[in-house]
Formats: structure tokens, sequence, C-alpha cells
């Protein structure tokens, strides 16, 4: 089986979660299953040649995450079955016909959700009542990134909020983004869902911290590896839901007859460290509520 990534490397939680998903299923890595891996190291442009390199060696199916990685593999394959763990809108970025029936070759889990911008900006404001002007850092090619914006601006709106995109394409774009928005009045800071910052997260929340920041993140990993607070799809749950979809495809299964799911787990982690560096008390009101709270 092969596994396409923007990651650097398997040890993370989220691969941790697929192989604990596979093995209650009685797959075991390098015994019942062998599972090959290709890193592309937060380079995007890396994923083409590596997908290739997967197709060639003609794997019974492909387990990758993110939108511009699966679509990549779309174009290398139509026969291979490919499941999304982490997809945007596979409907909107032609990877699917419908949600319900994907056809094709590809099958998986979306994490699109309307309310997530709206939520995460009211969690911000619980945490710093007092903003008013909200910095988001976005890839300008991923197209989840732009509509997780469009819908956070409406939300925006609503809360008398005003958003401050700043862009990056590349990982070596990071530090310039942050070198903007320390010459700016921004206030608080909303990363929005992309492989590289992942991919990159130590970075990101290095800088975010660095520049005084208050910031919301996507996935658990920003606040466990420092961030102040993530709220978002559970993604070692959507991996270890991706595991039993790999194993009904190899019983037989085709991915265009399985439907793409969303996501039944969020999570609200809290990072009481960072916040102590930012000066920030959280509000009990957020601390109930949290799944984790990282002393």
């Amino acid at each position: 089986m092969g596994i396409l990534t923007p990651a650097e490397n398997a040890e993370t939680p989220i691969f941790d979660a697929f192989r604990k998903g596979l093995r209650d299923l009685g797959y075991i890595d390098g015994k019942t299953i062998v599972l090959d891996f290709r890193f592309a190291k937060g380079n995007m442009d890396a994923l083409s040649g590596l997908a290739a390199e997967l197709v060639r060696s003609n794997v019974d199916v492909i387990v990758t995450g993110g939108t511009t990685a699966a679509e990549v593999l779309k174009a290398q394959t139509r026969t291979i079955p490919i499941v999304m763990a982490i997809v945007g809108d596979p409907v909107a970025s032609g990877l699917a016909d419908s949600l319900a029936r994907p056809g094709g070759n590809a099958t998986g889990f979306s994490i699109v959700s309307p309310e997530l911008g709206a939520k995460r900006l009211q969690l911000l404001k619980e945490i710093e009542p007092k903003v008013s002007s909200v910095a988001v850092l976005l890839n300008s090619k991923n197209p989840l990134s732009r509509l997780e914006l469009e819908e956070m601006q409406r939300a925006a709106q609503a809360m008398g909020l005003g958003l401050h995109p700043f862009e990056v394409s590349t990982k070596d774009g990071i530090e310039d983004a942050f070198t903007k928005m320390s010459n700016t009045s921004v206030q608080a800071l909303i990363v929005l869902t992309d492989p590289i910052l992942f991919s990159q997260r130590k970075r990101t929340v290095e800088f975010a911290n660095r520049t005084r920041l208050p910031a919301m993140y996507f996935f658990q990993g920003f606040a466990e590896d420092g961030g102040l607070i993530s709220y978002g799809p559970s993604d070692g749950d959507l991996y270890r839901r991706a595991a039993g979809y790999v194993d009904r495809i190899l019983k037989g299964a085709k991915p265009g007859d399985l439907p793409i799911e969303q996501p039944t787990k969020f999570e609200l982690y809290v990072n009481l460290k960072a916040a102590r560096l930012l000066g920030l008390t959280i509000p009990e009101s957020v601390l109930a509520r949290s799944d984790k709270v990282i002393e």
C-alpha cells in the first residue's frame, strides 16, 4: 500500500492513528501489509514525481491527505484506488462526482464544514475580547483555503471583525508573511487548513508566538507543538477511519461506490504555556469545553 503525504516523516500522531486503525483490522505493518511512504517534506512541487513512483510500483491502494496531493494522484492513475484521509471539497475540485457516490477511483473524508470559520472566530474572540483586526494565513494555491476564507469573511462581517489575508505558496514564504504581519495593526491570527502549513507547523507556531499574535490553528498538532489554540476535525480520527476504507477496498469494494464521509469528531486544544507566553488568561468557559489542555 502506498502513502503519499506532504509530511516530513511517518513519526506523527496521524500516522500512529492510521497504523492503529490497520492493526485493529488485523493488518500489521511489515508482516501482513507493507506501507510504502512517499514524503514531500512540505514541497508540494515534489508530489507529482512521488505519485508517479507509487503508480509505477503498482501498489494495491494509495492513501493521501490534502486536496493537492489527491489531485496529483488522480492525474497519475484512474485505476489504482485512492483513499483521501483528508480532502477539501472533492466535488468542486473534480475528484468525485458526488459525496454519496464518488465514481472513479477515489473516496475518503471531506473536512469542508461551513460553520468552522465562525466557530474559530468566536473562540478567538472569547480569548481576546478586544480583538477587531485578524490576520489570516493561507496558501494561495490551496482551493480549500480559499473556500475557508470566503466562509470566514461572512462570519467576520456579522461579528464586526476585519480579516486581513496573508498568502504563502511555499514553505519559504512563511517567514515573509509574518514579517508583513508585524508591520500591520492585526491583533490576532487564524491559520487556514493547508498541508504546507501543517508540515511546517513548528515554524509557523514559532513565528506566531514571536510576533505576539494569539493564534487559532486548524489541527491539534499545532497546539501540541506550542500553538495557543486549535479547533477542527480530529485528523487522527480521520486517518483511523481511512484504515477502514483501505480494508474494505482490499476486500473487494470499489472506491467509487464508497461514500465520501465528513468528520464526526471535532477537538478543541488549548496550550496554557503559549497563553502565558502571550500574556493571556484563557477563560474558564473555553477551558471547560476543551478536549485537551496542555500545561
